[in-house]
């Protein structure tokens, strides 16, 4: 028997009587529990993941967890001022961050809001922090040989293209910081924006990373995203997807960008101690099971658009740290595997004072020579097979007292080559200067040269070409190539610097 014309009448009504009901069910909450900065939330049926909600007294929320009957977020404040049965209202909005020009020469936290006593920042321009990674081709011809590298160890052994991804790893207190803060200075002049993301530091190193910047002139093209140590885990788990979305809006534009993650160790803490809250199940070393996925979507965020796509890159430097040099621990084989190459610093080299403590075993380059200028690839091809043979005499060499002359030559080469690459703090040096010491290197001008006199007699020679031949550095920096005509010229004015500096030193 079929319903009445009245009886569907009287159906209507009452669904449309209720419609508002279901309407607020979908868009707003009630808090059921709240504590550790985590708040699960019933209701809330069309929230989004990643979204914003609005917690009372304009304290906000990010939903992590989508369940059947209720949502999981985790609180951007603090809760003291929230309690259970409090509503909660959905924004609409992906958790964003402002972009834009305005943000250079500022330290902002995650949420991009200043921090630095200089004022709020209106750059009237955001960007979502989650972005699916743009992917674009390799341009051989433009990688990153045009971005003056730090070190003889980065241009000559482990080169770095626009677009890659290396990692930065080591122990504790190996340098693996000052390694990232000198490529942010030495990209000085070279029209390349850098963002630094600090991640779970005290704010007294920050300061200190920041003055170091701005004393280094390089805050005028830096922003520094910092969620310090004393952050909640949720601000701290935000802070890198936040500085890449700042770095997109350059890439958006052409540009080209160096983000530096440091670093992404303390990142995966943060993330496990909020996933712990949320009730998500742990896998390996107690961490969640997606921690992959967690830096893996980040770092793919580096990339190299090819002149359709506008051309733009982004560099990414991501910094781990490793306990008592364990490179097969959960999240340095993590990121090792997402990463074009790793750069690993090590905890002896860096004690017996050679610095960077580069290992150049470990560390390696995936782009491999395509990143250097012809240049540095005609005076660095057997630098890192000679650090080797050093390594390996070196070691034969201490179990026995007499050594045949070969032998003997290969460990003095070796321990100057070592002298060579050592290089002090924030003290970086461009690729015509290091092609000038390498060339001298690799043509043999430091055989007559005492290994603690080779750090000397190099920063002599450059100085002297500096100013009594500068067309060498116009030419290396111009035509990329050590011509038949240059290399004459440059054995003879290295030769006639050695004669000179051996003179003054017979002289003292």
């Amino acid at each position: 028997m079929g319903l009445r014309p009245n009886e569907i009448s009287a159906l209507i009504k009452e669904q449309i009587k209720h419609y508002d009901d279901i309407i607020e069910q979908k868009d707003v909450g009630t808090v059921v529990t709240v504590g550790d900065g985590v708040s699960v939330i019933h209701g809330l049926d069309n929230a989004m993941l990643g979204e914003l909600l609005l917690f009372p007294n304009d304290v906000y929320g990010m939903v992590m967890n989508l369940d059947e009957d209720s949502v999981g977020a985790v609180l951007l404040g603090s809760e003291s001022t929230i309690k259970e049965g409090d509503e909660v209202k959905r924004t609409g909005r992906i958790i964003e961050v402002p972009v834009g020009d305005e943000m250079l020469g500022r330290v902002v936290n995650p949420l991009g809001q200043a921090i630095d006593g200089q004022g709020e920042i209106n750059t009237g321009k955001t960007k979502p922090i989650e972005r699916v990674a743009k992917w674009g081709s390799w341009q051989e011809n433009q990688l990153i040989n045009h971005y003056k590298l730090v070190l003889h160890q980065f241009d000559a052994i482990i080169p770095i293209g626009r677009g890659q991804r290396e990692l930065i790893i080591g122990d504790r207190q190996t340098g693996k910081t000052a390694i990232a803060i000198d490529t942010i200075l030495n990209q000085k002049g070279q029209n390349i924006y850098c963002v630094y993301v600090a991640i779970g530091q005290k704010n007294s190193t920050v300061a200190q990373v920041v003055e170091k910047l701005r004393q280094g002139g390089a805050m005028d093209y830096t922003c520094v995203v910092s969620a310090g140590a004393s952050e909640l885990a949720p601000i701290q788990y935000i802070a890198p997807y936040a500085g890449c979305a700042i770095a997109e809006h350059w890439l958006d534009e052409g540009k080209d960008v160096l983000i530096v993650y440091d670093d992404l160790s303390k990142h995966a803490v943060a993330y496990r101690t909020m996933s712990l809250l949320l009730k998500r199940p742990p896998g390996r070393e107690a961490y969640p099971g997606d921690v992959f996925y967690l830096h893996s979507r980040l770092l793919e965020r580096a990339c190299r658009l090819n002149e359709e796509n506008g051309g733009g890159s982004i560099t990414a430097l991501p910094i781990i740290e490793t306990q008592a040099g364990d490179i097969s621990a959960y999240i340095p084989t993590n990121v090792i595997s997402i990463t074009d190459g790793q750069i690993f610093l090590q905890q002896e080299l860096f004690n017996s004072g050679f610095r960077p403590a580069v290992d150049t075993g470990l560390s390696v380059s995936r782009v491999g020579s395509t990143a250097q200028i012809k240049a540095m690839k005609q005076v660095s091809g057997s630098l890192k097979l000679e650090l080797a043979q050093y390594a390996e005499m070196q070691a034969f060499a201490q179990f026995g007292s007499d050594l045949d002359a070969a032998t003997k030559a290969t460990l003095d080469h070796g321990a100057k080559v070592r002298e060579v690459l050592k290089q002090a703090q924030y003290s970086p040096r461009s690729v015509p200067t290091q092609v000038i010491t390498l060339f001298a290197l690799k043509y043999g001008y430091t055989k007559q040269i005492a290994v603690e006199k080779v750090k000397e007699f190099m920063d002599g020679l450059v100085e002297n070409i500096q100013m009594s031949h500068p067309e060498f550095i116009t030419e290396i920096e111009t035509q990329k190539v050590i011509s038949n005509e240059l290399e004459a010229k440059m054995k003879e004015a290295t030769g006639a610097y050695v004669d000179q500096f051996l003179k003054t030193q017979g002289a003292n």
